[in-house]
C-alpha cells in the first residue's frame, strides 16, 4: 500500500493513469498526450509498474500499458477504512 500511495503521490503519474484506463497505451502515445518527455514517462511507468498499478504487454517492437484497476481498487478500499475509523472516532475530551 505504501508503493502505491508513494507512486501516487506524483500529479504526472496520475495523468498517466488516467490515460492507460482506458486503453493500452505505449510509452511514445503518452509522451504525445503528457507534457513530458519520453524519458520521464519511462520513469513515471517504472515507478507505477513498481506499485503494480500498471501491467505491460509487448505487442511487436512495443510495449503497451494498461492500468492494474484490482490493486487500485484494493487501495480505495483501505483509503475507505481509515475514513470509516475517522469518522467513528469519539473526540478527546480535554
Amino acid at each position: 500500500m505504501r508503493q502505491v500511495c508513494s507512486a501516487l503521490g506524483e500529479a504526472t503519474r496520475w495523468q498517466i493513469l488516467g490515460r492507460v484506463a482506458g486503453a493500452e497505451l505505449s510509452a511514445s502515445a503518452l509522451a504525445e498526450s503528457v507534457p513530458v518527455s519520453r524519458q520521464a514517462i519511462a520513469k513515471h511507468l517504472a515507478a507505477l509498474d513498481a506499485a503494480g498499478l500498471v501491467s505491460s504487454k509487448r505487442v511487436g517492437r512495443e510495449l503497451r500499458y494498461s492500468a492494474r484497476p484490482d490493486v487500485l481498487s484494493e487501495a480505495s478500499r483501505h483509503l475507505g477504512e481509515i475514513a470509516d475509523a475517522w469518522a467513528q472516532r469519539t473526540p478527546d475530551a480535554s
